[in-house]
């Protein structure tokens, strides 16, 4: 993806190395109050099962349960992390702001106005709006603050466990939760339960391909870029989850759709662009 190196957020907070140094919570019993807040991410069910299933069951969350501290709003930690961790985290700034410039030009089209998010940057756990919330439960969009929030070790994890490498993959994830803010803006009701919470997130994934249309006419996508997106749409299916971490597949419990529906949606929002931009301009 083509982006400005010298881009600098002034939606994000660098709340690295700030979390976790606290006592380690184990297993499920932590990360099932996490469920009816954020909604069950495709990475929560496979971090949970992967984390039982080898025994690791561990989750980091510091101790004192309060509000973190975090830096100045749109600041940085130069120098706190590795470069190249550094340079990931203007990256997804970058792709954060570029996502919300596109709706607000669409929200534009009909007559409302966009209200920015924000995006906060952490390590291990962090306080949030929903409640304290460990890494393991990957990005996630918080409707309370509205703010989306990750650790960047997550890249990690989808490119080494689940395959799916490259810039536009890590592009896909921030627009993905963003998607969920537009979702929010727009009147579109959250689920109640895990177990209706399908449509929801395809219909981000919609949304997320909303933008990348956009970006492709703005000349920032490069060959590869809409693939590496695909891929990680599909690697993060819930079958392909549930079957890399169990050899079996329970529809029943889908919560963010199969492979090919994630990336069926994404498709969608890509080649329809912002014809419809997946029905959510529908809604009052």
């Amino acid at each position: 993806m083509r982006w400005d190196r010298s881009h600098r957020s002034d939606y994000v907070d660098d709340r690295r190395g700030e979390g976790g140094g606290g006592p380690n919570l184990s297993g499920l019993g932590m990360l099932l109050p996490l469920v009816g807040r954020f909604g069950w991410k495709g990475i929560v069910v496979a971090g949970v099962i992967f984390l039982i299933l080898r025994g690791t069951g561990t989750c980091a969350s510091s101790g004192d349960g309060g509000p973190e501290r975090g830096r100045l709003a749109g600041s940085y930690a130069p120098g706190s992390q590795n470069a190249a961790e550094d340079e990931l985290a203007h990256f997804v700034g970058f792709v954060f702001d570029d996502a919300q410039e596109t709706w607000k030009r669409q929200f534009a089209r009909v007559g409302d106005t966009y209200q920015p998010a924000r995006l906060v940057l952490f390590t291990d756990a962090v306080s949030t709006g929903c409640g304290r919330a460990p890494a393991e439960v990957g990005p996630f969009y918080c409707p309370n603050d509205e703010h989306v929030y990750i650790d960047l070790s997550f890249y990690r994890e989808l490119r080494q466990r689940f395959g799916a490498a490259g810039d536009f993959a890590q592009a896909y994830v921030i627009a993905h939760e963003l998607g969920h803010h537009v979702e929010q803006q727009r009147h579109v009701r959250a689920p109640e339960s895990a177990g209706d919470s399908v449509a929801y997130e395809l219909l981000a994934d919609c949304l997320a391909g909303v933008w990348a249309k956009d970006a492709e006419q703005r000349n920032l996508l490069e060959t590869g870029d809409l693939e590496e997106a695909l891929n990680a749409a599909s690697a993060i299916g819930d079958d392909r989850i549930q079957r890399q971490a169990t050899g079996t597949v329970r529809p029943e419990t889908f919560t963010h759709g199969s492979s090919q529906e994630r990336r069926q949606a994404f498709q969608h929002g890509f080649v329809n662009g912002g014809k419809e931009s997946c029905g959510v301009f529908d809604r009052r």
